[in-house]
């Protein structure tokens, strides 16, 4: 029993000093050289975030931001529509373009019979027999007169009706070379005086034309606006200059913004002009975004770096060893490209593919 007990005292004072001859702390604990990821960071590695498939791109500086977006219409400007008038009556031989048609300046659009045209061209052949006899005779006069043999007024006289015959062979040749006339066939050709698209053809082969339509009419093919109405909240915001942007890529330049208010839309008008472009067509309704200055310290960031955590708007930017999640406020967005008015500064490397997986990571932190 002794012996027992003596035997039990010393393996309890072994124990003791085992425990005590140990290092402090426990043996599950990590080493001290492994890092514990500061907060708001996210440890990834270059090879894990090649695996990810995260694509970074730069902050760019803004120079302008979205100020908002409005229904608008297009058409063409005023000095940009011609109508092409039939000068004289007669009846439509043939058509070569229909509506829709693109033209070039000069192009011949349709041929008219006209009875006054064959009525001109025989006047000009009238024309140009009295001409010739009348140059004959004053020149045979006018040696007469060189010569003494007859007074010097009747040389004279037959001068002024040689000039007399020219003026008016003159004036029949320039109504014929206008129309595009044939006299010989008594008809004439309607040509594009501008190079664009035909918006109106009211003209069918055998119509009768009276001289006082216009078969067809022609917008300017690069040239367009688009007119839209400013609320009330922007007027005085909104300037000639500012530029637009027709959705999907599409500039252009602010004219002219109304100076009068409309009672029922609470409203002011706005046109801008724009240039041809993809689906610019006249009376279509469209959208444009109005774009006024950013301000300082705004960046430009595609619509895919900005992504939603817990509700609020979160771009991941590249730092030493991760990725640092950002709480940004946005500014609008326009062509691709969001305008973040804070959280982001010029030149930092953002996350612009790869977002979904770095947010899965950060909500399972």
């Amino acid at each position: 029993m002794l012996f027992s007990g003596a035997a039990t005292l010393a393996l309890i004072l072994t124990g003791l000093w085992w425990l005590s001859s140990q290092p402090s702390g426990s043996s599950s604990a990590a080493p001290e050289s492994v890092a514990r990821p500061e907060r708001g960071i996210l440890a990834v590695d270059a090879r894990r975030a090649a695996q990810m498939g995260i694509r970074l791109a730069p902050a760019v500086a803004a120079d302008e931001a979205p100020l908002a977006t409005i229904p608008a219409m297009i058409q063409p400007p005023a000095n940009a529509r011609v109508a092409v008038a039939a000068t004289f009556p007669g009846t439509v031989v043939r058509t070569l373009v229909v509506e829709g048609d693109s033209v070039r300046r000069g192009q011949p659009l349709a041929v008219i019979a006209s009875r006054d045209v064959l009525t001109i061209g025989a006047d000009l052949n009238r024309a140009r027999a009295r001409s010739g006899v009348a140059q004959t005779n004053a020149a045979r006069l006018s040696q007469l007169s060189r010569e003494g043999i007859i007074a010097g007024a009747r040389a004279d006289e037959a001068n002024a009706i040689a000039a007399e015959a020219r003026a008016d062979v003159s004036e029949k040749s320039r109504i014929l070379a206008m129309v595009n006339g044939h006299g010989g066939s008594g008809s004439y050709t309607l040509t594009a005086p501008i190079a664009g698209r035909i918006t109106s053809a009211a003209i069918q082969a055998g119509n009768p034309v009276d001289g006082t339509t216009a078969p067809y009419v022609i917008d300017a093919a690069d040239r367009y606006e688009v007119v839209g109405q400013l609320p009330e909240r922007l007027i005085g915001q909104v300037r000639p200059g500012m530029s637009v942007r027709l959705l999907p890529d599409l500039t252009g330049r602010i004219v002219a913004v109304g100076s009068t208010i409309d009672p029922a839309t609470r409203s002011a008008s706005l046109k801008a002009e724009i240039s041809a472009g993809p689906g610019v067509v006249a009376g279509r309704a469209t959208s444009i975004v109005i774009a006024g200055p950013a301000p300082a310290g705004a960046v430009s960031v595609p619509d895919a770096a900005v992504t939603m955590i817990d509700g609020k708007s979160m771009v991941f930017v590249a730092e030493r060893g991760g990725f640092a999640v950002r709480p940004v406020i946005s500014g609008g967005n326009s062509n691709g490209r969001t305008i973040l008015l804070s959280g982001v500064r010029p030149g930092e490397q953002i996350v612009v593919s790869g977002t979904s997986a770095l947010k899965a990571l950060a909500t399972a932190q």
